[in-house]
């Protein structure tokens, strides 16, 4: 009998399912490294410029000394992070508060710098402040179309001239896109028109990241508001 017509095992190695598997469990890893490399570069970068700054200005002795701190890995970091857990500290009690309105108003004043400075301070106190309602909901909408079913967050709620025109109980909502929700679309909807879902945001980012492979925890079947019949 030749080779060739010997009868097979049957035994077969799944390359491709294996391959998949090891791709699962390194890549967020992967990922998760890359992103806190890419971090540190960028602190120790900013760090690396203030020191050049500093250099160019002061003695040989001293521009020495801060060169030396300047090839020192991950220091930049140390120091950013401490320097705002310090600014942090001072400006939580009446001394500090009233030198941040100070340095606030020093920038509001500004013909150019005023708009950009407002507009990212506001963003960041929406977004970072203990108590606000920022990006704290996940919900259910209709979008693009009715029918059509999306997950979005609850940013806020309508104030001033567009509280006024709208009337009624409407919510701001940030609808992200997929696979990088970093992107997406603002919507005012009405509070009627939304379901408020049990799950929390990082479990309803990551079903968004992943295009809907990830399913979140199962909670309660407890909803706040449902959809009207169309």
């Amino acid at each position: 009998m030749s080779a060739s017509a010997q009868p097979s095992t049957g035994v077969t190695v799944p390359f491709k399912k294996y391959l998949l598997t090891g791709l699962m469990v390194w890549l967020p890893l992967a990922i998760t490294i890359w992103v806190l490399l890419w971090m540190v570069s960028v602190l120790d970068g900013l760090f690396g410029s203030f020191l050049s700054a500093l250099a160019a200005v002061s003695s040989d002795a001293t521009a020495a000394s801060l060169e030396r701190l300047h090839h020192i890995p991950g220091l930049g970091v140390v120091l950013v992070l401490g320097f705002m857990l310090v600014t942090g500290a001072l400006v939580s009690n009446v001394a500090g508060r009233w030198w941040l309105k100070q340095w606030n108003r020093l920038f509001t004043n500004i013909p150019v710098v005023k708009s950009i400075y407002n507009s990212v301070k506001k963003v960041s106190d929406t977004l970072f402040s203990s108590n606000g309602n920022a990006f704290r909901t996940a919900l259910l909408v209709q979008f693009p179309r009715q029918g059509s079913w999306t997950i979005a967050f609850q940013t806020g709620v309508p104030d001033g001239e567009v509280a006024h025109q709208l009337g009624g109980d409407f919510i701001s909502v940030y609808v992200p896109t997929t696979p990088n929700p970093t992107g997406g679309y603002f919507l005012l909807l009405h509070r009627s028109e939304v379901i408020e879902l049990d799950m929390s945001v990082d479990e309803a980012l990551t079903y968004v990241i992943s295009m809907g492979s990830v399913s979140p925890t199962v909670h309660g079947a407890h909803v706040n508001a449902v959809a009207p019949a169309p």
